[in-house]
């Protein structure tokens, strides 16, 4: 996806896993806890809208308080790195740490029955900080969570390496969201939660190792 000594090119694969990650959280969230994002803002936004307008099986509150949850964890983020003054890839590791601690919150919360809203802030305060991380490193067409722009890119551009980055970016996507929902259907909530804690751990090793 990029060449070999590309100052990208370690960082692709710790990005790929956070965009297979997102799915999973969206197939959590979205099958398991209500009609509700916590990954993609763009579809809580309209689905805050629909529910406004009346429409049956959506609730505003969730989606308000995904918005918010998921706003809190990116101005978190963004706060951590002006505090600690330091480059991107520093901050990497601390801040995937945090976002998996949250993620154990959200499974404790399900586990011992804490309702909807206790599972669904962590989740989507773990993403914002996510996005906010993943927002500084600015690895052209690996988002891990907006693929919008990446699919116009695909289309519109000519192919090359973008092109295969972009490819690779909506499969791990759709990849994640399935493994997810085949989980939802087995194992619930919560032994999706059990996956993304599994991975995210993993990422989190893995970008220690890089650094």
């Amino acid at each position: 996806m990029f060449p070999e000594g590309h100052p990208y090119a370690r960082l692709a694969p710790l990005l790929l896993a956070l965009t297979f990650l997102s799915g999973l959280v969206d197939a959590a969230s979205f099958l398991g806890l209500g009609r509700v994002f916590v990954a993609n803002m763009t579809g809580n936004v309209v689905f805050l809208g629909f529910a406004l307008s009346g429409a049956a099986e959506l609730s505003a509150l969730a989606a308000a308080v995904a918005l918010t949850g998921f706003v809190t964890g990116a101005v978190a983020g963004g706060a951590w790195r002006r505090e600690a003054e330091a480059e991107a890839r520093r901050f990497l590791v601390p801040l995937l740490a945090t976002q998996t601690v949250l993620t154990a919150v959200a499974l404790v919360a399900e586990i011992a029955g804490g309702g909807r809203y206790a599972v669904l802030v962590p989740l989507a305060c773990g993403m914002g900080l996510q996005n906010a991380v993943v927002h500084r490193l600015g690895v052209p067409d690996l988002t891990t969570t907006v693929m919008t722009r990446t699919l116009t890119g695909m289309a519109a551009d000519r192919p090359g390496r973008a092109t295969v980055r972009r490819g690779v970016s909506v499969a791990a996507l759709a990849t994640g969201a399935l493994t997810g929902g085949l989980l939802q259907a087995r194992t619930g909530v919560e032994g999706v939660l059990v996956a993304i804690l599994a991975l995210s751990t993993a990422v989190v090793l893995a970008a220690g190792r890089r650094r």
